[in-house]
């Protein structure tokens, strides 16, 4: 099961700045290759964790000025993350009634808003993808805010000399 926020940043304009086209990517590889099958949710409104576009392109002047991800939303005054999965929910709920879910995630606050929205027996299963040298300051942001992301999920195929 994946739920995948939308990334027109990085799906239609081709952005590196994240590893939302792997995770999709591989997500979808994952589901097609489970025996069992699985749903993935494409979550429209979520680009930037929720700020949309034009937002998400006026933190990018931030991030190139030395902020983070959460730093620049924060000077924006936008929160951290203002994604509703609310309906992501709802098809959860609809859909796997009293099945175990593994959650293909990094992010234990989807988690915790999927249980907090009535969806049980949820189990996170790890998906770090498409990690390079264009992302990686921004992983480690993500990591710093609490997602599960180790040092060896960091690190990259091809190391930057000086990194």
């Amino acid at each position: 099961m994946r739920v995948h926020s939308i990334c027109l940043s990085g799906g239609v304009l081709g952005s590196r700045r994240c590893e939302c086209v792997p995770q999709l990517e591989a997500a979808l590889d994952r589901i097609t290759d489970d025996p069992a099958g699985g749903y993935l949710i494409y979550m429209a409104g979520h680009e930037g964790r929720g700020i949309g576009l034009w937002a998400k392109a006026a933190t990018y002047l931030l991030q190139d000025a030395g902020e983070n991800t959460y730093q620049a939303n924060r000077s924006l005054g936008l929160p951290d993350d203002s994604r509703d999965f609310s309906d992501a929910a709802a098809l959860l709920r609809y859909f796997c009634e009293g099945k175990a879910i593994r959650l293909l995630t990094n992010n234990p606050k989807k988690v915790e808003d999927l249980t907090t929205l009535g969806v049980a027996n949820i189990e996170q299963v790890k998906h770090v993808c498409g990690v390079d040298d264009y992302n990686l300051r921004y992983l480690k942001a993500k990591r710093d805010w609490g997602h599960q992301l180790g040092e060896d999920d960091l690190a990259t195929e091809e190391p930057t000399p000086g990194r």
